[in-house]
């Protein structure tokens, strides 16, 4: 399995992103594409990190949303590649159209570094495959610009349609409407989030429950390739989704 990582000129986790797939997946699995490519050579899912591409000029994300690799990552994303952006990877997401909605500055205005608790919505996303519905998990936090916001209408069909992943428990680290800390695409393949997933994989980091959301992504390759099924299975099984 061959996982792209984009990096764009500012990303500050694509280093974090690539080492969290490949302890939790294998080593090699992660590949780093560049922002000025055009071509995700044949990735099987692809992950927008967590930093400040092009330094937040304009908005978060605006200018990311067109650089040359993001023709790619749309073809990906509407052929049905699991595709996760992660903090800054979430706002690409938003300004490139592939998820509704946008982020805002936090409410109080500072920049917010922590591990909060969250409460898993929903399972039926590649990302999400291998947590249970209700689950608690905790994962960190590092952004100045995490409120989600949608109007009224988009709210009423995230809610209707399930696609809704991950809401903050307890206090709302940023004012999201309904404490919403990631969703998906209406394909369901497609998932942002603020928190970041690869910086919970090894208890010395602090926690392990990023393990079981990178994780999820091997349950998504069984549609297309049933001969892996048993091995992915096993492997799956073997990652802890909350400690």
């Amino acid at each position: 399995m061959r996982v792209a990582v984009v990096v764009f000129p500012g990303s500050n986790c694509d280093r974090d992103a690539g080492h969290g797939i490949d302890d939790v997946l294998g080593t090699g699995t992660a590949e780093f594409v560049w922002h000025g490519e055009s071509d995700l050579r044949g990735a099987d899912a692809v992950v927008l990190p967590g930093g400040f591409s092009y330094g937040d000029y304009l908005r978060c994300g605006a200018l990311a949303r067109v650089s040359p690799i993001m023709s790619a990552v749309r073809q990906a994303a509407h052929a049905g590649v699991p595709v996760l952006g992660i903090c800054n990877g979430f706002q690409v997401l938003c300004e490139a159209g592939l998820l509704p909605g946008a982020l805002l500055r936090n409410d109080h205005g500072q920049f917010r570094c922590d591990v909060v608790p969250l409460r898993v919505c929903t399972t039926r996303t590649p990302w999400t495959s291998g947590l249970q519905l209700g689950q608690s998990v905790r994962l960190p936090i590092a952004h100045g610009e995490g409120r989600y916001h949608a109007d009224p209408h988009t709210l009423q069909r995230l809610l209707a349609e399930d696609r809704i992943v991950l809401v903050y428990e307890g206090e709302n680290p940023n004012g999201s409407v309904a404490h919403i800390a990631g969703i998906c695409s209406e394909d369901r393949n497609v998932v942002g989030m603020m928190p970041h997933p690869e910086r919970a994989v090894h208890a010395w980091l602090g926690g392990t429950d990023g393990r079981a959301v990178l994780a999820s992504i091997l349950r998504s390759t069984l549609a297309d390739d049933r001969r892996s099924a048993p091995v992915i299975l096993e492997e799956a099984a073997h990652v802890p989704a909350h400690v």
